[in-house]
C-alpha cells in the first residue's frame, strides 16, 4: 500500500495572548510530602511510584479521570504537600489537563511538576506559556507509554527521575 503524505501549515489553536503572567512558586529547601497527581492514564501509576520510590519522601497519593480537570477537592488534597507531581501528559486532552491543572496549583501556592511525554513537550509548553506560565516545570518522559510493559516504563521513568532530582537539588 502506498500513502502519500503532504504536509500542510496549520494554525496554532493556541495563538497569541496576553495573559497575566503566572508566578510559579519556589520549591522551598526541604520537601516534606510530595502528592503524586495520577490522572488515571495507562501507566501514569507506574510513572509516579517510580518517582515516588527514587525520592523517597512522604506522600500523598491523588487520583483524578484522564482527559478532564481535577475537582477542587482533588486539588485540595494534591496542594496539601510541599510539591505536587501530576502525570501524565501523553496525549492532547491528557497533556491540556495535566498543564492546566499544574497551573491551578501554582495559582494556589503549590509547587509542581509535570510529567509530559516528549511527543506532547512543545505542546505543553506552548499551553503553558499561552497561560502565562512561561516557566512551568514540565518533565519529559519517552513516548509512548500506553501499551507499554512496566519494565519499559520504569526505565523510561528513571530518565525523568534524573531531571526531576535535579529541579529539586536533590542528589
Amino acid at each position: 500500500m502506498r500513502v502519500k503524505v503532504t504536509e500542510k501549515e496549520i494554525m496554532n489553536p493556541l495563538g497569541e495572548s496576553a495573559a497575566d503572567k503566572i508566578k510559579i512558586m519556589p520549591v522551598q529547601g526541604k520537601i516534606n510530602k510530595i502528592s503524586y497527581f495520577d490522572n488515571t492514564k495507562p501507566n501514569a501509576d507506574i510513572i509516579l511510584n517510580t518517582i515516588a520510590e527514587n525520592l523517597n519522601i512522604d506522600k500523598i497519593m491523588v487520583e483524578k479521570p484522564a482527559g478532564a480537570p481535577a475537582t477542587d477537592e482533588q486539588l485540595k488534597k494534591a496542594a496539601d504537600a510541599d510539591l505536587s507531581v501530576i502525570a501524565v501528559g501523553d496525549c492532547g486532552s491528557c497533556s491540556t489537563w495535566v498543564i492546566l491543572d499544574a497551573i491551578r496549583l501554582e495559582k494556589e501556592g503549590t509547587p509542581t511538576i509535570s510529567i509530559c511525554s516528549d511527543e506532547f513537550f512543545d505542546y505543553a509548553r506552548s499551553l503553558a506559556k499561552s497561560y502565562g506560565a512561561d516557566d512551568l516545570r514540565i518533565v519529559k518522559i519517552k513516548h509512548p507509554l500506553s501499551g507499554q510493559k512496566e519494565e519499559y516504563v520504569k526505565a523510561k521513568t528513571m530518565e525523568s527521575v534524573i531531571e526531576i532530582k535535579k529541579l529539586l537539588n536533590i542528589d
